[in-house]
């Protein structure tokens, strides 16, 4: 049989998501600030699309028929905001909507009696301007003290200081990258050791508190051995310190507490840039009926075409007008009323995904974290008709506020434990074995065996290795460094 290359025709079916589709799916992930963004790049492409703010009146060329409306001709009905509770007469799509409601509005907290205070002003005018880098800082001052190759010098140092203020390359090797002698830069370096703020340039935790007691002139022969011996501090040998520091036991308790005075990471208190504050998408009330959802309509402006310049726009491609004009304004016009609808549908969906969520953890609402109740996707996904991904991209970078705080979506999905009654979330017990080990006698730290025990009285059937495990993701160090740490805290 002979081998080669030949064409076959073959006829198949599959699916293939339409381009809409696609950039629904993609719209449904994003979380109400990036979809700000996106409406706003949308804006300035599509000339009959019109944002209006929340509580605006409607202008009255946006009417339908594509014609401005008359003043004296009422206004349409408003497209309604998508119900808290999604029943079965209402689809999962969400393409049950009216193709001639003109724009979305959702409810928000500016319309409810509980609303934030109209006086808090714009959060933008609150924040106030970017520090500068610690970069820039140092730069600035080695300007001024230094020049010509001095300054090349001190500029090479600063570039290798990283954002606590340590240097991260070895001298030796700036020395030989820069051509120029070893003591050379030791000479710079202690210059810029000089900069605010104390303690940047050096090169080990040591050197750094030694930089900050120098200024405050308590570098003493006592206090450089004991920060030449910061091992010890860390293992809690207060016997040993006392013999390398030539101490008696009161005087090294003065020493460890002036030690904790001192900033290890000085760099930090300078620039790192704004902290960006997380903006709910979702606000959590309390009825008497129970709890309700709604959107942050705040972020999410209203959508209109505006179909009084579409009408000139329309006269103008018939008289004047190309073909090309015309594809394009029925292009604008298309897209504009496929994106209205695909942002009510957006709304629709996270409503009735979040509504579910915390229909499901009502509990968590009422009593705390102990009260968590383990969930999956696919049991949400279950109880809203959608599909179990629907609800992953709804969830994936939302955040929800509530009495409690302000939480991801993503944080009330969790595994379940096994306990002597009902399945608790894996967060219920790191939240009580947290509680646990803040209860604890710190000269006396409860060790993951002790904590088992602990646990398991209570309910929690769980291994020493999972204890284990949940602490550490918890960050929460070792009985024995506990213990290390309450010892040198006692001294």
């Amino acid at each position: 049989m002979a081998l080669g290359p030949r064409l076959d025709l073959r006829v198949g079916q599959t699916l293939i998501l339409s381009p809409q589709l696609q950039a629904a799916i993609r719209l449904l992930a994003l979380s109400n600030l990036e979809l700000a963004a996106e409406i706003a790049s949308e804006l300035e492409r599509n000339p009959i699309l019109e944002a209006v703010a929340d509580g605006e009146p409607i202008p009255p060329e946006a009417g339908p028929a594509g014609v401005a409306t008359d003043p004296a001709t009422p206004e349409p009905p408003l497209a309604a905001a998508p119900d808290l509770i999604a029943g079965p007469d209402r689809p999962d799509d969400g393409l049950d909507i009216d193709p001639a409601a003109e724009f979305i509005h959702h409810d928000g907290p500016a319309d409810f009696a509980t609303a934030p205070d109209a006086d808090d002003g714009n959060l933008i005018e609150r924040i106030g301007a970017p520090e500068e880098s610690l970069l820039a800082v140092l730069s600035r001052q080695a300007e001024s003290a230094l020049a010509g190759r001095d300054l090349a010098i001190a500029l090479a140092i600063i570039g290798t200081i990283d954002e606590a203020g340590y240097v991260t390359e070895p001298l030796e090797a700036l020395a030989e990258r820069l051509g120029i002698a070893l003591g050379e830069v030791e000479r710079v370096l202690r210059i810029v050791q000089g900069f605010e703020p104390t303690g940047v340039g050096a090169r080990t935790l040591g050197e750094c508190i030694a930089l900050q007691a120098a200024e405050r002139d308590r570098l003493d022969p006592c206090m450089a051995a004991l920060l030449q011996h910061l091992d010890l501090v860390a293992s809690g040998d207060l016997v040993q310190l006392r013999r390398v520091c030539d101490v008696d036991a009161e005087d090294l308790a003065d020493m460890l507490r002036e030690l904790r005075t001192y900033d290890p990471k000085p760099g930090l208190r300078i620039g790192g840039g704004l902290a960006t504050p997380i903006v709910p998408d979702l606000f959590v009330r309390r009825t008497a009926k129970g709890f309700t959802v709604e959107l942050n309509a705040e972020t999410l402006p209203r959508l209109i075409v505006n179909r009084n310049y579409q009408a000139e726009i329309e006269a103008h491609a018939r008289c004047h007008g190309s073909r090309a004009e015309r594809q394009f304004l029925q292009q604008c016009v298309s897209q504009a009323q496929w994106l209205i609808r695909a942002l009510d549908q957006r709304a629709s969906t996270i409503l009735k995904v979040a509504t579910e969520i915390v229909a499901q953890q009502a509990a968590f609402f009422e009593h705390g974290i102990s009260h968590l109740r383990p969930l999956t996707l696919r049991a949400v996904a279950d109880a809203t008709g959608v599909h179990e991904s629907t609800v992953s991209r709804v969830t994936s970078n939302k955040f929800l506020s509530s009495e409690r705080g302000t939480f991801e979506l993503k944080f009330f999905f969790s595994s379940a434990v096994h306990t002597s009654g009902e399945d608790v979330a894996i967060a219920a017990v790191k939240a009580r074995l947290k509680a646990l080990i803040e209860a604890e006698d710190p000269l006396k730290p409860l060790s993951d065996d002790r904590l088992v025990d602990l646990l398991r009285r209570e309910g929690y059937d769980l291994a020493r290795r999972t204890v284990t495990k949940y602490r550490e993701a918890m960050a929460i160090p070792s009985s024995f460094a506990r213990r290390r740490r309450a010892i040198v805290r006692s001294a």
